[in-house]
């Protein structure tokens, strides 16, 4: 407080001036806050499960400086002269993102295996034209459970906002002044006189954004996290504080300090607290947003007082001088470096790497970004900026369409393998429960023999099936002509195969986990001379779980997922099945972000308790089937990185299959009065689930079944079926 007295007036005004208009120590040091947040999250080090939202404090701050830089010129120009924005963008942002996009590109044509690499590339491609985060959203990428098996290019989804933002804001400013104009008949000058239409402006963005923000969290995660929209009112929150600067300059010292110590608080607790199961950005992004507006906020008034001061030290501002350098070069180091060093990283190396990339974020500021950025020929001239990050993009994404060719496809190199048998006779019409049980014990044991024979198979047989280099053709097929219906599709086509003129009908209903063993079905009805009717939509159990929070029943409404089970049960009760077969994904809860409610936990048993006796009560035989085991990341991807040695890839039985789960279903099933199948003999030993069985690729990606070895496994499910329409 003695110096603020110590100070005259003028030089206090200028002083404030500065704080407002010129360079901002504390705010380069709250850059650092959130880089190292960001890092720290990424490298999953204990206790910084939220700090995914340093992103958000990067948001406010370019807001801020955007909008502040932008209005001043409107303000003492009447206009903004776009060439000269654009090329200083360009010139600061783009070289160092195509350097780190090109060599991430290489090094993952390089580390990683060969059916992960186009994806990756394809990433870096849309990353280097900056619409990463849109390509994202169509891919349905989930920013937190795709940490398991994560592009190394997913951090530039934010480049990708703040590129789009760079494109949407000079035009929003020099439309609201065109606007001003027409409407009140001023000058140039006289229309960017007054904040106060510019203000009204970005509270209408803010508004509207943070409104579309809360709704797509819980209807369309990936695009409430990717998108500019929905990401907006962080940005316009920045650029009102940058418009009422001139409040904030009111602010004495001490009310400055706690304000600034607040936000700062606000930020590190949204750091802390929050965590990869928060939904996101909803109204948790509060936490963070205001933090960082209250810290920008303080500064425009007492800069060098609070946290301004702690902000602005010497080490805070060197981390923030490489902030935008690190962060590009943090998240590749991290996925990178176990596909270099071939097993996955603990913390203390984790750390290491982030550290490493830390090294390589002050080398890229030193030999490209500041030579570039202060070239006295290239920053006097727009054209040659925007020429220079033009090219800079080029080469990134020739680079890109280049490697693309020379991805192997992977093929294995083992011996050809045989094909894996099961037979089993159909027992004939009137025999006693003990054939049918001997029927799929003999089922079984055929099944267990050729998983015991497969578990120790190293080279991938050159004979596999389906081939490695075909699983999207395989993945179309789930679609199975329209049987399958999407999250966002209404109804259910008429679906029925085998023998559409029996008098025996049986229903395989569920979601996409039903829909893997409608070959094996197919197959069965065939041979049984079964009417077979496939009544599948992805994403949605045909349990009714309840979902406590009215949004969410709001949201599994534009699902269909309501209107479809309604249908489903009408539609079985109309056409009195012999027998319905049940299938469900045990994932919900930790993967998917489309549903409220999560496998295994007492609501979803409750459930299957009541789904049981709705089915019973249509006179049909039920069975249900119990979950395949659980690969957690892409077999086949993981298969094509060691070709030589598929156990690499093999699934540990403990952590694969979920004993207490699956025995707690049997119980509700049992009392619902339905019949269960537990179903982990078919794939695994007493340790370990192959992913390959004889010359059969078992899972055709995370979750599902390759349609190959369900056919595989149509003798034990026909036994399962069989027994349970004998069963009174």
């Amino acid at each position: 407080m003695r110096q603020v007295d110590s100070v005259s007036p003028i030089e206090a005004v200028q002083g404030r001036r500065s704080a407002q208009w010129g360079f901002r120590p504390d705010i380069e040091g709250l850059r650092a806050v959130a880089v190292v947040a960001v890092v720290l999250f990424h490298a999953d080090v204990p206790g910084v499960g939220g700090g995914y939202v340093g992103v958000d404090v990067f948001f406010v701050i370019s807001g801020f400086l955007i909008t502040g830089m932008l209005w001043r010129e409107a303000n003492s120009t009447g206009t903004v002269r776009l060439r000269r924005f654009y090329g200083a963008r360009a010139r600061r942002l783009l070289p160092a993102s195509a350097t780190v996009g090109v060599i991430t590109m290489v090094a993952s044509a390089v580390l990683l295996p060969p059916l992960r690499v186009p994806t990756v590339i394809y990433d870096g491609i849309a990353s280097a034209l900056y619409v990463g985060n849109y390509w994202f959203i169509l891919d349905d990428v989930n920013y937190f459970a795709d940490l398991l098996t994560p592009s190394p290019f997913q951090h530039y989804w934010s480049l990708g906002v703040e590129e789009q933002f760079y494109l949407v804001w000079p035009p929003l400013i020099i439309g609201t002044a065109w606007l001003i104009r027409r409407a009140r008949r001023r000058t140039r000058a006289q229309a960017t006189s007054s904040q106060r239409p510019y203000l009204v402006v970005l509270a209408l963005v803010a508004a509207v954004s943070f409104a579309l923000s809360l709704v797509a969290t819980y209807w369309m995660p990936p695009a409430a996290f990717f998108s500019l929209p929905t990401r907006a009112w962080e940005l316009a929150l920045g650029g009102l504080v940058a418009l009422t600067a001139g409040q904030w300059r009111r602010l004495a010292a001490l009310p400055a300090a706690i304000t600034g110590w607040a936000g700062l608080a606000l930020i590190l607790l949204a750091c802390t607290q929050l965590s990869a199961a928060t939904r996101y950005p909803g109204t948790a992004a509060l936490l963070p947003v205001l933090g960082a507006v209250l810290v920008v906020g303080a500064g425009c008034a007492a800069p060098s007082q609070g946290c301004g001061r702690a902000l602005a030290s010497s080490p805070m501002r060197a981390i923030g001088r490489i902030s935008y350098s690190w962060y590009l070069w943090h998240w590749p180091v991290l996925v990178l470096t176990p596909a270099l060093l071939g097993h996955p990283l603990g913390l203390a190396a984790r750390l290491t790497a982030a550290l490493a990339s830390g090294g390589l974020a002050v080398l890229t500021l030193r030999v490209l970004e500041n030579p570039l950025r202060f070239a006295p020929r290239i920053r006097r001239s727009p054209l040659a900026s925007l020429a220079l990050g033009g090219a800079a993009t080029a080469i990134a994404v020739c680079v890109g369409v280049a490697l693309l060719p020379s991805v192997p496809t992977p093929v294995g190199r083992g011996a050809p393998a045989a094909a894996p048998t099961v037979t089993v006779a159909p027992v004939p019409t009137g025999s006693d429960m003990d054939a049918y049980d001997a029927a799929v014990q003999q089922a079984f044991a055929q099944a267990q023999a050729a998983v015991a024979a497969s578990a120790d198979l190293k080279a991938v047989p050159s004979n596999l099936t389906p081939p490695l280099g075909d699983l999207a053709a395989e993945e179309k097929k789930y679609e199975f002509n329209g049987c399958v219906r999407s999250p966002y599709q209404g109804g259910q086509p008429e679906c029925a195969t085998g023998d559409t003129a029996s008098t025996t009908t049986v229903a395989l209903v569920g979601d996409s986990h039903a829909a893997m063993w409608n070959p094996a079905f197919q197959q069965i009805g065939a041979q049984r001379h079964w009417r077979l009717e496939m009544l599948g939509k992805l994403a949605c159990p045909l349990m009714d779980v309840r979902i406590n929070s009215a949004f969410r029943r709001l949201i599994e409404h534009f699902q269909h997922c309501e209107q479809w089970r309604a249908q489903i049960i009408a539609r079985l009760r109309a056409e009195h099945p012999r027998l319905v077969l049940v299938s469900v994904w045990r994932g919900y809860g930790t993967d998917e972000s489309l549903t409220g409610f999560n496998a295994y936990d007492p609501a979803w048993l409750d459930a299957l308790t009541r789904l049981m006796q709705q089915l019973h009560g249509t006179g049909a035989k039920v069975l249900v089937l119990g979950p395949i085991p659980s690969p957690h990341t892409s077999v086949p991807i993981c298969l094509s990185g060691h070709l030589d040695d598929a156990t690499a890839c093999a699934l540990r039985r403990s952590t694969a299959v979920n004993q207490p789960g699956i025995a707690a279903e049997s119980a509700a099933t049992t009392a619902g009065g339905g019949q269960y199948a537990d179903l982990t003999e078919l794939f695994c030993t007493t340790g370990r689930c192959p992913v390959i069985v004889g010359n059969s690729l078992v899972y055709l990606d995370t979750s599902h079944l390759t349609l190959e070895y369900s056919r595989l496994l149509a003798p034990v499910i026909g036994a399962l079926a069989d027994r349970a329409l004998a069963r009174s």
